[in-house]
């Protein structure tokens, strides 16, 4: 099995737009606070096609089977650099899970980040979800600040 990674495609948007539902209903029972239905976290589109972003697959064969992207971020004014990049729409379909898809992405990822300079890398993980935290902190990721909520 030859896993290539390379940028997304404007052409393979409904195949993203399945990956990002499967991300959402992975998440549902992790946040009671999403809307019912079909929810979108991302604009899909304008990441492929913006300059400060990389949406990149894993292909097998001919078929789409993970994703993730970058993006680069400014840093807030009292953060000690300007730029970071944010990760997200990490995504390996159901059978090709537990197989390094999701590393090769987040190296490909990282090298893009190292490319432009970036020193800092972040991303969001829900606290309940203990094998995404396990698999980013195999990577060097690093728990950082724990959002807290109450319902009133």
């Amino acid at each position: 099995m030859e896993v290539q990674i390379r940028p997304a495609l404007e052409h393979e948007i409904d195949t993203l737009v399945e990956f990002e539902q499967g991300i959402v209903a992975a998440e549902r029972p992790f946040d009671n606070t999403l809307k019912e239905g079909e929810i979108h976290y991302y604009d899909l589109l304008e990441l492929i096609q913006s300059p400060t972003a990389e949406v990149l697959v894993a292909v097998i064969g001919d078929e789409l089977v993970g994703s993730g992207y970058a993006k680069i971020v400014s840093a807030k004014a009292y953060q000690k650099y300007e730029l970071y990049a944010h990760l997200g729409f990490m995504y390996v379909s159901p059978e090709y899970r537990g197989q390094g898809i999701n590393k090769l992405i987040l190296e490909a990822l990282l090298r893009w980040a190292r490319d432009r300079n970036i020193t800092e890398v972040r991303l969001e993980v829900y606290d309940q979800n203990e094998s995404a935290k396990k698999a980013y902190s195999k990577a060097g990721f690093k728990p950082n600040l724990l959002e807290m909520r109450m319902e009133l």
